[in-house]
């Protein structure tokens, strides 16, 4: 009885496995190793039923004990042949996964490469297309302010001017922040100098910024990801670290860039951060930018102990020396 019972379970057991094998089998692109295992398995099946044939027998048969013996044969050359074969299903899974990934960075440096033409467009219209308007205007005021002699309408023609010269100013701040024309024209380390200048000069917080790279040049999509990181990480000091004091080191050697950021605010929780488990979306674009670039980052910050950062990048010097 109990014999009977092993059978039946060792049957369901069996057909179980073979139908999992033979939908695994489209899975893995009908690779012959895992049509020899997944034959294996169905003889293995075919064993279990004429085991419980010959259970079932008041006298078994010998040819079917035979044939199981054959059976038994052939299914430890099926599955020795599928093991030693099968490594073609892990090249192949390996290599879909190369080719996703690879498709995966072309996506990501296309929408880079496109959110930088569309900041480099709205950048312009606005330097080029409002920019020379209020100029105009600023143009007109300061002549009437020359010849208006009312007090009461030169102040207000005066204060006019005034305005128009912030809003111009404001449009080439705007337009400086949007697609930094230093970063096209002089490079990394200078668009970052400038970048944290203009902070340092608000009084808002202090900014230790060092570099060896004020001579180097490197590929033009590999410093706007830089760039990006690192104004990420200085926007994110700013509104939530409630710090005082921002380090950035940008250094070259060997090809490498390693970017050393640290500032001495409240800290916060990474892991939350980068699982999309908070609101903000940063940190998260910044680690897909650097991973499209092969690059390495990690993260540090724990409460009333700052928040560090480590990001590392290989490139090919356009020209320049560190």
């Amino acid at each position: 009885m109990f014999r009977l019972v092993a059978l039946i379970i060792s049957i369901v057991l069996q057909i179980i496995a073979v139908v999992i094998a033979l939908r695994l089998t489209k899975v893995t692109k009908y690779k012959i190793s895992w049509i020899l295992i997944s034959t294996g398995f169905i003889f293995m099946a075919i064993r279990r039923f004429i085991d419980l044939f010959q259970f079932m027998q008041v006298k078994p048969f010998d040819n079917l004990n035979l044939l199981n013996d054959w059976i038994a044969v052939i299914i430890s050359v099926l599955i020795s042949l599928g093991v030693i074969i099968i490594p073609e299903i892990f090249n192949y899974i390996k290599k879909e996964e190369h080719i996703r990934k690879v498709a995966e960075k072309k996506v990501l440096n296309a929408v880079i490469q496109t959110e930088e033409l569309e900041r480099k467009r709205f950048a312009s219209d606005l330097h080029d297309g409002l920019g020379p308007l209020l100029s105009t205007v600023k143009m007109s005021l300061s002549a009437l302010v020359k010849s208006e002699k009312d007090q009461a309408n030169l102040e207000i023609i005066t204060n006019a001017k005034n305005v128009t010269e912030e809003a111009i100013k404001s449009i080439r701040e705007i337009s400086s922040n949007i697609s930094p024309h230093v970063l096209t024209n002089f490079g990394l380390a200078s668009a970052i100098k400038n970048f944290t200048d203009k902070i340092r000069e608000s009084k808002v917080i202090n900014i230790d910024f060092h570099s060896n790279m004020f001579s180097v040049r490197l590929e033009s999509d590999l410093e706007v990801v830089i760039y990006r990181s690192i104004c990420e990480l200085v926007n994110n000091s700013l509104k939530h670290a409630q710090a005082d004091l921002i380090t950035i080191n940008l250094n070259i050697r060997n090809d490498i860039i390693d970017i050393l950021y640290d500032d001495n605010g409240k800290g916060c929780n990474i892991e939350q951060i980068l699982e999309g488990q908070t609101k903000g979306m940063g940190l998260q674009n910044m680690s897909s930018r650097i991973s499209s670039k092969n690059g390495y980052l990690k993260i540090n910050s724990e409460k009333d102990d700052g928040f560090h950062a480590f990001i590392s990048l290989k490139t090919d010097r356009t020209n320049g020396k560190a």
